[in-house]
C-alpha cells in the first residue's frame, strides 16, 4: 500500500525533531506515513547505532508511523553519488509516497546537505523509465523541506498545536541522545539540559506566525496552485492577516 507522506532524515531523530508534529498529526487524521533514516547514526558522540535503532522504533510507535526503515548509508559520509541515489529511488518506487519531506538544503552539517541533494535527485529519477529496478517508475506530487535556515520564510506551516506533546514524547524517546545527568558519555548541543526547550522554541515562533500555539514550517520549491481562493480562505479558520 502506498504512502501518504515519507519523510527522509539523515540520522535517527532528524525528523522528529522538525516533522515529528506533522507526521503525528496526518496519522491522526487517517493517512499512512513514514520515515527513512539514511544512516544509523553510528559516528554519534552518544549512544551506539543499536541503541539508536532502537530508539527510532520507539518514537515510530509514538508517532503513529507505519513504515520505518533505515538505508544503512555510512553516518559523516552520505555521499551523492549513483548507487546512495538508486537505493532511494528503489524506496520511493516500492512506498510511492504524494508526498516527500527532506531536510532543507542549506545546512552545516554534510550529511544533512546531502541527504537533501539525495533525496532530490532521486525523486526526479525515479520518475525515468529508462532508470531500471524492477518496479514501475513513480515521482512524488512535491517535496517538502524542513530544518529551514533562520532567513529561509516557510512557505506554509502546519498548525501542530495539539501534537507537540507527542512530538516531545518521540524526542524524548531518544535518551541516549539527550541530557541524562548520570551519562558517563561526552556531553553534546543536544545534550544540553534546554535543548527540548529550544526546540520548542522554534515550533512556538511558527506557530505566533499564523497565531496559533505551535507550528511546523516547510519550505516547497515553486508556486503552490490555489483552484479555488474563496473555499480555500474560507476554510482557513485560524488565518491570520497582518497589515
Amino acid at each position: 500500500m502506498s504512502l501518504d507522506i515519507l519523510a527522509f532524515g539523515a540520522h535517527p531523530d532528524d525528523v522528529e525533531l522538525f516533522a515529528g508534529g506533522t507526521l503525528a498529526k496526518m496519522a491522526a487524521a487517517g493517512y499512512r506515513t513514514g520515515i527513512v533514516d539514511m544512516t544509523r547514526g553510528e559516528l554519534g558522540t552518544r549512544g551506539t547505532a543499536a541503541v539508536r535503532s532502537r530508539e527510532a522504533r520507539a518514537a515510530a510507535r509514538i508517532l503513529g508511523i507505519h513504515v520505518r526503515e533505515n538505508l544503512g548509508l555510512p553516518d559523516g559520509n552520505v555521499q551523492v553519488d549513483g548507487a546512495s541515489r538508486l537505493k532511494v529511488i528503489r524506496v520511493l518506487r516500492r512506498h510511492r509516497p504524494t508526498i516527500v519531506m527532506v531536510h532543507h538544503w542549506d545546512d552545516r552539517h554534510p550529511d544533512h546537505v546531502n541527504t537533501s541533494r539525495l533525496v532530490t535527485e532521486a525523486a526526479h529519477h525515479a520518475g525515468l523509465a529508462k532508470i531500471r529496478t524492477g518496479q514501475r517508475r513513480f515521482r512524488p506530487d512535491a517535496i517538502l523541506y524542513f530544518m529551514l535556515p533562520s532567513y529561509q520564510r516557510p512557505s506554509f506551516i502546519v498548525d501542530v498545536s495539539d501534537f507537540a506533546d507527542v512530538r516531545t514524547e518521540a524526542i524524548r524517546a531518544y535518551r541516549s541522545q539527550l541530557f541524562d545527568p548520570a551519562s558517563e558519555d561526552p556531553p553534546t548541543y543536544l545534550s544540553r539540559p534546554d535543548f527540548v526547550d529550544q526546540i520548542e522554541a522554534i515550533h512556538a515562533y511558527f506557530g505566533t506566525l499564523i497565531g496559533r500555539r505551535k507550528g511546523e514550517g516547510f519550505y516547497i520549491k515553486g508556486v503552490i496552485e490555489i483552484a479555488d481562493p474563496v473555499d480555500f480562505i474560507r476554510r482557513q479558520s485560524g488565518l491570520r492577516f497582518r497589515y
